[in-house]
């Protein structure tokens, strides 16, 4: 019961909260073990909570869940996990660790606590509305570098850090949305209405818009915001992020990948090789100069 609670919980996910380490290190904090202390216990909160969400959003998804291929062997949707112990897991895990967001800070308390309840409303309601499903899925990966901000007490925190993020997170949530059309077929609309209102050349009409956008927003971003060196080396990261979005497409469009963008970075090895480039590239133009 225990290891399917974990499962169920989604440990796999919680990469996405490593979000919440974005001004830590845009803001040249990394080596301080004050904001480096406070950005951890911040995204430990963030994975437990989370977990929580995914808890009550696989309730309420219990029944479509069982029409999916893949998400039918989730633990309540397969029967292994007693969805009264999942939600009595969820709201334990939200009461506690809540409060204790406001005790780490007050700000970081009212970021974590709009996080929950948009997760909470996207679960119940937002996930059916068109077009505002994904950027509610894309809200929550800003409030993580909101949240990550506000820990650090960033001082020179780019806002086009927040576009970026925005377009990122679309750019996966679309992907994302068009993976199931492709899967279910027929079918799409009876596991999650809101595939009913998609099409794929609507889709991969919104997937070139935000990729393009994203290339635009970062590489302004390298030689604009004022905390970068003043020598632009940042752009030379700019190749590295068009090599990510281009691998990412490939896998999207040729492979037919793009359900779960976790597993697609730690299973496909060139993408993973290229983020790991871009993330040392950063902090050596950051740090070493």
């Amino acid at each position: 019961m225990i290891i399917a609670l974990i499962k169920a919980m989604r440990p796999k996910q919680w990469a996405k909260n490593v979000f919440v380490f974005a001004a830590l290190v845009f803001d040249e904090k990394l080596f301080r073990l004050d904001p480096l202390v406070k950005t951890v216990l911040g995204f430990l909160i963030f994975c437990l909570l989370s977990g929580a969400v995914y808890l009550l959003n696989d309730v309420v998804d219990a029944e479509r869940d069982r029409l999916h291929p893949v998400k039918r062997k989730r633990p309540i949707a397969s029967g292994q996990l007693s969805p009264k112990l999942a939600l009595a897991t969820a709201l334990a895990i939200s009461i506690t660790l809540i409060p204790s967001s406001f005790l780490l800070d007050f700000y970081f308390g009212l970021i974590t606590l709009a996080y929950f309840l948009t997760m909470v409303a996207y679960s119940f309601w937002l996930k059916n509305m068109v077009l505002v499903d994904v950027f509610t899925v894309s809200a929550g990966f800003v409030l993580r570098v909101a949240a990550g901000v506000i820990l650090v007490k960033a001082e020179r925190f780019s806002p086009w850090l927040y576009i970026c993020t925005t377009l990122l997170a679309l750019f996966i949530s679309i992907s994302r949305r068009r993976h199931e059309l492709l899967l279910l077929n027929e079918n799409a609309s009876n596991h999650r209405a809101i595939l009913e209102e998609y099409n794929l050349r609507l889709l991969d009409e919104m997937i070139v818009i935000v990729t393009s956008s994203t290339i635009v927003a970062y590489s302004l971003y390298t030689f604009s915001a004022p905390n970068l060196p003043a020598n632009h080396t940042m752009m030379l990261t700019i190749p590295i992020v068009l090599y990510c979005l281009f691998r990412y497409l490939y896998l999207i469009h040729v492979k037919g990948e793009g359900g779960a963008p976790e597993d697609l970075i730690f299973t496909d090895k060139p993408l993973l090789a290229g983020l790991l480039l871009w993330g040392l590239a950063v902090i050596a133009i950051l740090y070493l100069q």
